[in-house]
């Protein structure tokens, strides 16, 4: 029977939800969601003096936003740190690890030697072969013993076959003088406790991927799958940064991106299933898999971000997408809805998702339905009014008192009334869209009608006619 495949997030709380950390977690969470498996999320907040509540609580709202569920509980790393030293003082007894009396002083010491002689840097401790009966009283680190000779692979399922010589790995420190377990130790043991098959992180850890072998070597536990997944850069090439702009998840969520066009695009940064760049989530699921990863950093393209935002409102269902847009007032800090305005953003939410990239676009097309009366019209708007008498739009009131409601009849009677002054409608939309929305851009003038109804279509005509 095929072992359910079992993925985590391992974030450290020292800061917001970096973009970069957010589309690991996404790869992560489509991996074993795509077969089945769990995905899990621990904080490792071994760091005490840099983790913090604040930074844990916006990483998991940036993991909410981004609709990435995980199953079971939160793990915190230091909630687990005397299973880590009992793993240490396992390897120990078995004599896999020794202890180390050097102190800081004699380390640098021997470190300075080394470089004045041109040699390696790495720490060779004299105590890893010395007796028991030599061990003085004086405090100590444990160090796991490693490998002397030989070479250390790993089989990367992105970067392919990974070969150190073990002669540039030292006998690293498992833990403290002071008894405390380094982070990473302690990632090797919850990684086994939770029962992780794959490990999906940022190709900066590939190098720990060698020293952490050695403590599942001597524990004597299964190796998980690697998959070192570059880093993602921006559209200079360098290391994606705030020189940039926005780095943290629920930065993007305030400036107004849906959630689904940004799991799309970071699944496709650095990812790829064809030439196909617009996906659902479910099609993510089915055809997520390691191998599609390349081995390059992927550029953060903001052009190629908003389009693929625009093509995911314009698919998404009217009242998910019109919850996603009040969560958007409030991560933006803008006011909300009151009952009115909801319930017109929800009448007009037809006409406004299909050409709006992001949140602030559909609520600035939206801007007709949500306002009120007396329109405020702006500059542009202002000019087209300003072109047109005020007695054709007062001329235009009682054909619209008359007609009937529908789109083929208001564009019938508009289209009329415009042929019989020697025009056509296009010549009339400017004025109307000024009149009803006080902008030169918005939805069709017929859509805003219909959201509007009649009453207060000619209510607003008859404002703006003076």
């Amino acid at each position: 029977m095929t072992q359910p495949v079992v993925t985590r997030f391992a974030p450290s709380p020292t800061g917001f939800l970096h973009i970069g950390g957010a589309r690991t977690a996404l790869f992560n969470w489509l991996y074993a969601r795509g077969r089945g498996g769990r995905f899990l999320l621990r904080i490792e907040d071994t760091d005490k003096a840099r983790s913090t509540p604040e930074a844990t609580a916006a990483i998991l709202q940036g993991m909410a936003w981004l609709g990435l569920d995980h199953d079971g509980d939160v793990v915190s790393q230091s909630a687990g740190a005397a299973r880590h030293a009992g793993v240490a003082q396992q390897l120990l007894t078995d004599g896999k690890a020794y202890k180390c009396f050097a102190t800081q002083d004699e380390i640098a010491s021997a470190r300075e030697t080394a470089r004045a002689a041109g040699h390696s840097t790495l720490f060779r401790s004299p105590w890893r072969d010395a007796t028991p009966d030599s061990h003085p009283d004086a405090p100590f680190a444990i160090r796991i013993k490693a490998p002397q000779g030989g070479t250390t692979v790993i089989r990367d399922q992105v970067q392919g076959d990974v070969r150190i010589g073990n002669d540039q790995l030292d006998d690293m420190i498992l833990l403290r003088s002071d008894g405390s377990p380094v982070y990473m130790l302690a990632v090797v043991v919850d990684d086994h406790d939770m029962g992780v098959t794959h490990v999906i992180r940022g190709d900066d850890h590939l190098n720990n991927a060698a020293r952490q072998m050695m403590i599942y070597d001597a524990m004597g536990w299964d190796v998980p799958v690697w998959a070192h997944i570059p880093l993602i850069h921006g559209p200079d090439g360098k290391k994606l940064s705030k020189r940039h702009g926005a780095l943290g998840a629920q930065e993007y969520q305030a400036m107004g991106y849906p959630a689904a066009g940004m799991r799309n695009y970071l699944t496709r940064l650095g990812w790829s299933h064809g030439d196909d760049e617009f996906f659902t989530d479910e099609q993510a699921r089915d055809w997520f898999d390691l191998n599609g990863i390349g081995k390059s950093p992927a550029r953060f393209d903001l052009k190629k971000l908003e389009n693929l935002c625009g093509q995911h409102m314009a698919i998404t269902d009217d009242a998910a997408l019109q919850q996603e847009a009040v969560a958007y007032l409030d991560a933006a800090g803008l006011p909300a809805l009151n009952t009115q305005q909801g319930e017109m953003l929800a009448k007009a939410m037809y006409c406004l998702k299909d050409r709006a990239r992001t949140f602030p676009e559909l609520f600035e097309k939206a801007h007709f339905a949500i306002t009120s009366r007396p329109i405020v019209a702006d500059e542009k708007a202002a000019k087209a009014l300003a072109n047109v008498s005020d007695g054709i739009l007062n001329e235009l009131t009682p054909h619209l008192q008359n007609a009937s409601w529908t789109r083929d009849n208001l564009e019938e009677t508009l289209n009329a009334f415009a042929l019989a002054r020697g025009s056509k409608f296009g010549k009339l939309a400017g004025p109307l869209r000024a009149a009803l929305a006080g902008r030169a851009v918005t939805p069709s003038v017929f859509d805003m009608m219909l959201v509007l109804g009649r009453d207060e279509t000619l209510a607003r005509l008859k404002d703006a006619a003076g």
